[in-house]
């Protein structure tokens, strides 16, 4: 799914959309918290444990990464029991993926084995791995969500293109929730194509509208106040409605994408792919959950989540608020 035409956010009158639950799967990051820095560098998710299991067999690695960020976001916001069961209403849960390469190594060891054995090689276990939808589909499955199923593959603006579609189809009526993940694995076909080593990256966000939140007493974590996707990232701040005069306590930045120069007053501007390496689809969602914690925190100032720019071909903005 992709657009390059500047998009704004529906009316805020329509009903505002909040973060009920923020779950991750990131190595050396126990919690969303860490995000704001410096970062640990230890703890968190371990790959080698936590991707194993029977719930596991079967499933391609950036599929087991979002099934453990999804189920600690829905956890995070109070939609499973104690058997780790969905409690929403499955029927209009949406399920909204942003990955850029998530299986990519799963097509090209189909096609490396078409090319040795023919076609009569593959697995039928193994090539529903190779659909572009198979992440999301795992999560549904799993949980037995029947709203919406989406795959966002959109470059860098990815992840925050994937929580503006999400949030607008819980706007339009599609649905009544959705969980949106964003993930990468860390395997040698991703490091060849990005040129450099990356790792492990899963994060998981629950989208809820605020009133139905309020209703079963889960605690918002943060309300998406604009949105924008355009050509450059001034017409798409503009887009998202964000202005000289805007508030802006932190500044979640695509320093490669954004270049230099100064944001509004921004007191703190925080870069995660410095930090972590490689993010590409997990960026935008990531980001989010960081602004959760600074808007949860102590700290004052609304959060701007910028991705893309000049060395790419589009730039989105997502404005967050408490």
């Amino acid at each position: 799914m992709s657009t390059t035409s500047t998009a704004r956010m529906s009316n805020p009158s329509a009903g505002e959309v909040v973060f009920t639950g923020i779950g991750l799967a990131l190595p050396g990051v126990a919690t969303y918290g860490d995000l704001l820095g410096p970062l640990p560098g230890e703890g968190g998710f371990d790959p080698a444990t936590g991707l194993r299991g029977r719930e596991m067999r079967h499933k391609d690695r950036a599929s087991r990464l979002a099934l453990r960020a999804a189920e600690s976001a829905l956890h995070h916001a109070g939609l499973t029991d104690a058997y780790a069961t969905f409690t929403g209403a499955a029927d209009s849960t949406a399920v909204v993926v942003s990955t850029n390469l998530g299986n990519a190594d799963s097509v090209c060891e189909a096609t490396d084995t078409i090319t040795r054995e023919g076609v009569r090689g593959l697995s039928p276990l193994g090539l529903p791995q190779t659909s572009s939808n198979v992440i999301a589909g795992w999560v549904a499955i799993r949980y037995g969500l029947r709203g919406p199923n989406l795959t966002v593959c959109n470059g860098v603006t990815s992840g925050l293109d994937a929580l503006a579609w999400a949030r607008n189809l819980v706007v339009a009526g599609r649905a009544e929730a959705a969980v949106v993940v964003g993930v990468e694995p860390a395997n040698d076909v991703v490091t060849k194509l990005l040129g450099e080593q990356s790792i492990d990256a899963a994060v998981a966000v629950v989208l809820e509208p605020a009133d139905a939140a309020a209703s079963r007493g889960a605690r918002p974590r943060a309300t998406i106040a604009g949105y924008a996707r355009a050509r450059d990232l001034a017409a798409a701040l503009t887009s998202a409605g964000v202005t000289e005069e805007e508030s802006v306590g932190l500044w979640l930045v695509d320093e490669a994408g954004a270049g230099p120069g100064r944001l509004l007053a921004a007191t703190r501007r925080i870069d995660l792919e410095s930090q972590l390496g490689p993010l590409s689809g997990a960026l935008g969602v990531l980001q989010c959950a960081a602004a959760a914690a600074h808007l949860e925190s102590d700290a004052t100032g609304n959060v701007l989540a910028t991705a893309g720019g000049p060395r790419h071909d589009a730039a989105a903005a997502l404005l967050l608020t408490p």
